[in-house]
């Protein structure tokens, strides 16, 4: 098995992160850095901080030069960052020494490779928020649709109450939606660019370090966060929390699914399972099977993380490394998810006749709650709870349903709204609409 599942010739059709894999390539590493590089040479160049002719001898090269990115492997082997080889090959490609002096200016490797990863998550971002808005809006349209629908509702994983498939496809999407209308601030406040030099001070760039930084942002479309950031990991935190949370609301719409697809239960239906090796009836839940399993790597990755967060003094190798080792399969992870989220969202679709099945069974007692309080008409809350539970006995053991014993034993009171699962849905098929609503809003105001 492959170190990555992602680059794997085998298993990346099952873990495919689509465009997002290429973002995090070595790649689009070197061509993310070149371009910070030339954004920087253009800011200096217009505050007059190295000579003009040299920032546009610079910007020329960064966009006309490839640099091979196997070609900095034995340089970054020995630095322990891949910015200092980087330098000296374009330098090396521009072939114009008193232009090539000035790339690079006041820099150091993390501004480059932080402001490179802005770039680069902000594209990631941009790809996962377009999977995320097509899942939200396939799931508003099933929630509007089954809102009336009603269906178990189980509390450890037993019959608890009727509710309505709408609401529980809302509870999937509600979370999603929470987290786009989160982005633009998100965006704003934690896409940054770095320019602090060795030690976070700035002190190689002078008195115009402050207006550098705030053209280097505007250069790259980054806010200037103002300060050095090179120790505080948190805006890194902030943008991979966000992927990770939006994994963790995928994988609860994976874990339902993959309930209502048991045997004995069945009230769901998922287009092109995944086959068997050696059973032929089978049809596997292979997309929500996997939106789980991205969730708990994910959660491990998270924390790997947050435990790398704390960079001691001004610079911390150890800690950065640490990081690298667990944000791109993060992110890779949250846009794997994002993109099969899309196509579970088109293929689930309510069993009526399982979904109703389930409903009476257990002897109709999903409908207690509703029988106790209808006899509260009658008896106090404590004295109408012990009365329901008694019923629900004589049921089982009669083998009858509750809603005849109740009725024989009340033949004087209106019981047949508390057994019809419509009227028993409380709020849920408003909460089901009112989903699919704002879901609709956000779409035609995004």
């Amino acid at each position: 098995m492959a170190a990555s599942l992602f680059e794997s010739q085998i298993y990346s059709g099952v873990f495919s992160a689509g465009d997002a894999g290429r973002l995090f390539s070595d790649s689009a590493e070197v061509r993310a850095m070149l371009l910070v590089e030339g954004a920087l040479a253009k800011a200096q160049g217009a505050l007059g901080v190295i000579p003009a002719e040299s920032a546009a001898a610079i910007q020329r090269a960064v966009m006309e030069v490839a640099i091979d990115p196997g070609a900095l492997r034995a340089e970054t082997a020995q630095n322990g960052v891949p910015v200092p080889a980087l330098v000296a090959a374009l330098r090396s490609e521009m072939s114009a020494p008193e232009h090539a002096q000035y790339i690079h200016w006041g820099a150091t490797s993390q501004d480059i490779m932080d402001t490179a990863l802005m770039l680069r998550l902000r594209q990631v971002l941009a790809l996962i928020e377009t999977d995320v808005k097509t899942t939200v809006l396939q799931l508003a349209s099933l929630a509007e649709t089954h809102a009336d629908l009603p269906i178990a509702g189980r509390s450890f994983g037993l019959h608890a109450a009727p509710t309505s498939f709408g609401a529980i496809v809302a509870s999937w999407g509600a979370p999603l939606l929470d987290a786009l209308e989160e982005l633009p601030n998100l965006r704003s406040s934690n896409l940054l660019v770095s320019l602090s030099g060795a030690i976070g001070t700035s002190g190689a760039l002078g008195e115009k370090a402050s207006e550098t930084r705030a053209a280097l942002a505007s250069g790259l479309a980054l806010s200037d966060p103002k300060r050095s950031w090179h120790t505080d990991r948190a805006p890194i935190l902030r943008l991979v929390g966000w992927m990770h949370r939006i994994t963790l609301a995928l994988a609860k719409m994976g874990q339902d699914c993959q309930a209502m697809v048991q045997t004995g239960i069945e009230t769901l239906e998922i287009a092109h399972g995944g086959s068997s090796s050696t059973l032929p009836h089978k049809q596997n839940p292979v997309i929500p099977a996997k939106l789980v399993a991205l969730a708990h790597h994910s959660t491990g990755l998270h924390t790997g993380l947050q435990i790398s967060a704390p960079h001691q003094y001004q610079r911390d190798a150890s800690a950065w490394f640490a990081e690298w080792l667990s944000l791109p399969s993060l992110v890779l992870t949250s846009a794997t998810a994002a993109q099969g989220a899309v196509a579970l969202s088109k293929a689930i679709s309510p069993r009526s006749d399982q979904i109703n099945g389930d409903l009476s069974r257990n002897f109709d007692v999903i409908h207690s709650e509703a029988l106790t309080f209808a006899l509260t008409a009658r008896f106090t809350r404590p004295e109408a709870q012990a009365t329901v539970k008694t019923l629900c006995a004589e049921a089982a053991t009669q083998g009858v349903s509750l809603s005849k014993v109740a009725m024989t034993r009340f033949p004087d009171l209106p019981l047949d709204h508390v057994f019809n699962s419509h009227d028993q849905m409380g709020a849920a098929p408003v909460e089901a609409r009112t989903f699919a609503k704002r879901a609709q809003t956000y779409a035609d105001s995004n």
